[in-house]
């Protein structure tokens, strides 16, 4: 059944056909096989009725005529033969063909016509035989207690008409056999390459005699071949044009509606059956249902493409707007820095100023990388704020920072809380010593993909008075804020001053 289920359509078209009309073309073949058959038994029913009629005639012309000879024969050696008694029983066929003879002991003819004998030795007293001549006849001799042989010579023609039957047949041969071949009292004709006939033999009870006799059955003519296969030949026809007529209006139709669909892209307009095809109607009623939804689907694709566009704008209008208005921010904070009296109020000024940035730099990566969803790279937002840094820094402080980053890509979120730490730990660094050299990376970790390190190290970071301090009352809290953010954990090692958290990454650029 898996099999079947498997086939393409066309071919279980064939099989369930095949299956239903080959029955009927079997049924119908037979039936024509039956009709001959009877055919055939009738014409061995009459075969039969004219070989018994003939045999029984030839038998009967036969052993009377083998009787007169017997008994024109001298039983006595005082006995003279009566040729007179076989003279009137054959003078009278002499023009059918039959000729008798009586010779005496010495082979001397006593009446009749000479007739070869129809075996080299001499028959004993009393002796019959029948020898049939093949192409001339039959010969009967006997042969006397005194030594006389009579002999009765019969023709082809004179046994055909014995043995002629009355019945009517449409063609029938006879054949006579015997000791010494047979004979062929009527020709079977055979006109035809291909004919079939039917033979009977009987037995005529007569020293050893047979009578054939065969007759022509219906004979295969090209008729009787055309209805025995045109049963099959209609299956075939039916199965051939109930095919074509399935493939035709079903299934091309069907298998070019199924390539158009699986062709089909948004934006496209599905037209399946424009074409040569002749297709059924609720196929056709089917293709115009699929054009109708592809016409539905590209006006609302046209419609989603120009809301996409006008939310693409409108996006790009926020994230321009906010950028200048960080702008405006850090601009405003400047102003009033310059304005500032005294270290203290320079320094908070400038702490601001780099958070400022901080979240200006990744606003600017954001907004840069609008077009591709794939993340934020942290080299460039990490480097930008390096810069900024040292730009912000007091007069006179010789901090350094160097970077070792990694080509790798974060979320949004994951890029703010970043900025925001990496800031923190670096204003920590310089609070604790503002001449701090402070190194930063960012590696990926092998090991565990889609995962990465951030360090953060410098001699300001070690365990001291100074950072404790600091730790505790200003950028403990913001920093551990931060990591909770991230969804991550804070690891410090105050004896060589670095801190390394374990950051979520979205792939590499």
């Amino acid at each position: 059944m898996s099999r079947v289920t498997g086939l393409p359509t066309g071919a279980k078209v064939l099989l369930i056909l095949s299956a239903g009309l080959l029955p009927l073309a079997l049924v119908a073949f037979f039936a024509s096989v039956q009709t001959n058959r009877i055919a055939d038994q009738e014409v061995r029913a009459r075969l039969r009725i004219a070989i018994s009629e003939s045999a029984r005639s030839l038998r009967g012309e036969l052993a009377w005529e083998l009787r007169e000879l017997r008994g024109a024969l001298p039983v006595t050696r005082d006995g003279v033969p009566n040729c007179g008694r076989l003279a009137g029983i054959f003078e009278p066929q002499a023009s059918a063909g039959l000729r008798y003879s009586i010779v005496d002991p010495d082979r001397r003819l006593l009446c009749g016509v000479p007739l070869r004998q129809a075996t080299g030795a001499r028959l004993a007293p009393g002796q019959t035989i029948v020898r049939v001549i093949p192409g001339a006849g039959l010969q009967i001799e006997a042969a006397g207690t005194t030594g006389h042989v009579a002999r009765a010579f019969f023709p082809v023609s004179f046994l055909t008409s014995a043995a002629e039957p009355s019945a009517t047949l449409r063609d029938h041969g006879i054949l006579l056999v015997g000791d010494g071949g047979s004979l062929a009292l009527r020709e079977l004709k055979h006109d035809r390459v291909i004919e079939r006939h039917e033979s009977q033999t009987v037995d005529l009870d007569v020293y050893g005699l047979k009578l054939e006799m065969s007759v022509a059955s219906a004979p295969i003519t090209s008729s009787l071949v055309i209805a025995a296969i045109s049963p099959f030949l209609m299956w075939l026809l039916a199965v051939a044009i109930a095919w074509f007529v399935v493939d035709r209006l079903l299934i091309r139709p069907l298998r070019r509606l199924r390539r158009t669909v699986g062709a089909y892209q948004p934006g496209e307009l599905i037209d399946p059956v424009s074409g040569h095809d002749i297709a059924a109607q609720e196929i056709r009623d089917l293709g115009d249902t699929f054009r109708e939804l592809s016409s539905t689907v590209q006006l609302h694709e046209r419609e989603l493409a120009e809301g996409l566009s006008r939310q693409t704008k409108l996006t790009r209008e926020v994230h321009h707007r906010v950028k200048n208005n960080l702008q405006v921010i850090a601009s405003l904070i400047n102003l009033h820095a310059r304005s500032a009296n005294g270290p203290d109020a320079l320094a908070a000024y400038a702490s601001i100023q780099r958070r400022v940035d901080a979240l200006a730099v990744v606003q600017r990566n954001h907004y840069a990388g609008f077009e591709e969803t794939r993340g934020i790279e942290l080299r460039p937002v990490i480097g930008e704020l390096a810069s900024n840094i040292r730009a912000t820094a007091a007069d006179g402080a010789q901090i350094g920072i160097i970077l070792d980053l990694e080509p790798v890509l974060v979320s949004q979120d994951s890029a703010v809380a970043i900025a925001f730490l990496v800031t923190e730990m670096i204003e920590l660094a310089i609070s604790v010593s503002p001449a701090a050299q402070i190194n930063v990376s960012v590696k990926e970790v092998a090991a565990e993909p889609g995962q990465a390190i951030l360090r953060i190290s410098s001699p300001a970071l070690i365990e001291g008075e100074a950072f404790s301090r600091l730790s505790e009352t200003r950028y403990g809290r913001v920093i551990g804020g931060l990591v909770r953010q991230l969804r991550t954990r804070l690891h410090h090692a105050p004896l060589v001053g670095a801190f390394e958290v374990p950051i979520a990454i979205s792939g590499r650029t």
